[in-house]
């Protein structure tokens, strides 16, 4: 983590340093300190609100919300708010293809151009003009596969973290189905990007439901995730949290209503690689499951050798770095452990042990609104921080999100 953000966690995680009591009262002392430690960051006008959520295998250990969920109306923040995940839905997306991997309905080797004939004749970014917007191209030297796409190794990218794609215009004729033209040949390197909504589609067409149908029908009815969904009806209107943002050219003043509240969420065409609305209840649930190898109360929506397959690295010797990105919509912004995190179908994988915070082989990945988890199944917990304004990777944010997983393990180690 960089130098601006440890100094803004020392801080904010003054708090969870008071974790430290007899042993007669640790577990009490330790959720004591989360709280003051999320209280504090609302006191100190860093955020708005966050509702954070820590599980186990057996049940959740910690729930709370702080501040509040619009800054035009301090309307309260509760902990059943609805938040826009973004891309938190990516591992859901990523879920969902592995079942029909699981299935035999498509194979992890297979080009993805088999499915999803928009894919076919690839092709390559070799040079690009930054002043004029002149290009060349050339076919690509392989066909991305099923699994370059799970693990964004594909060669797409996204508009915020590439500037040749943010300033890309077609030639006339042109087509590009999602986004734009590879950067490089699938399998070379990481780059975060639209992979994910390659591999919505390709759920889509291989299962024949949409989207949104298919996550109802085969994990979130399954997993009791009642709150999770695309479409958030009139009813639910009044738990969504509004979207802010930090004011400022910079985005580094306080945060103010970007959007005002919506009575609902309407999304007519919904993406594999974000959109979904949810609780942190409903994505402790999903996390929890991950722990118990694919099954929550006695429901199995996966294969335990599935999860396994899923939460190695599947990237070799390819690591996933920090990103510069190229829009103010999100800051720069660094992993775990750059340079040594790794990937696998549907997550960020930590390599290493990070002192005070989560174990090697632990998941993880967030949404562009703030939104984080991580699951530790060295440790047999997980644990979601819920909060909702951009820019991305905002250091204040960063700094809570650290303070509180930090927390966690304190209130974990209290706990056995």
């Amino acid at each position: 983590m960089n130098r601006r953000i440890a100094e803004l966690v020392i801080t904010v995680g003054v708090a969870v340093a008071a974790s430290a009591a007899p042993a007669s009262a640790q577990t009490s002392s330790a959720s004591s300190a989360i709280d003051s430690s999320l209280k504090g960051a609302i006191e100190r006008n860093g955020v708005p609100g966050v509702v954070a959520l820590i599980t186990d295998r057996k049940g959740v250990i910690y729930h709370g919300a702080f501040g509040v969920a619009d800054v035009s109306t301090k309307r309260p923040l509760k902990e059943d708010a609805l938040f826009r995940i973004a891309s938190m839905t990516k591992p859901v997306t990523s879920l969902a293809l592995m079942q029909l991997v699981e299935q035999g309905k498509i194979g992890l080797d297979d080009p993805a151009e088999k499915y999803l004939p928009e894919l076919k004749n690839p092709q390559v970014i070799t040079s690009f003009d930054a002043k004029t917007g002149d290009y060349t191209l050339r076919p690509a030297a392989r066909v991305p596969l099923v699994k370059h796409f799970l693990t964004h190794t594909s060669g797409l990218a996204y508009p915020f973290t590439s500037a040749i794609w943010r300033d890309f215009k077609p030639h006339a004729g042109e087509t590009y189905a999602f986004g734009g033209p590879m950067l490089f040949d699938a399998g070379e390197r990481w780059h975060y990007s639209t992979s994910t909504d390659v591999v919505g589609r390709l759920v889509e067409v291989v299962s024949g439901q949409k989207l949104e149908d298919y996550f109802h029908d085969h994990i979130f009815v399954p997993l009791k995730m009642n709150d999770t969904s695309y479409n958030v009806p009139e009813s639910k209107g009044p738990r969504l949290v509004a979207q802010q943002q930090r004011d400022g050219v910079k985005m580094d003043g306080p945060i103010v209503l970007q959007i005002p509240p919506l009575v609902g969420l309407t999304v007519a065409n919904p993406i594999g690689g974000g959109g979904l609305a949810s609780t942190a209840d409903d994505y402790g649930r999903f996390m929890r499951m991950f722990l118990n190898g694919g099954e929550l109360d006695g429901v199995r929506v996966i294969k335990a050798e599935t999860v396994k397959l899923m939460s190695e690295n599947q990237i070799g010797a390819v690591t996933v770095p920090a990103l510069k990105v190229a829009m103010a919509r999100s800051a720069d912004f660094t992993f775990i452990d750059d340079g040594h995190d790794k990937w696998g179908y549907g997550f960020l994988i930590t390599a290493r042990q990070m002192p005070g915070m989560r174990s090697p082989g632990s998941l993880s990945w967030g949404g562009i609104n703030n939104t984080f988890f991580w699951i530790d199944p060295a440790r047999g917990i997980a644990g979601t921080i819920m909060m909702q304004f951009l820019p991305f990777a905002d250091a204040k944010a960063l700094a809570v999100y650290n303070a509180f997983e930090r927390g966690a393990y304190q209130l974990a180690k209290a706990e056995n």
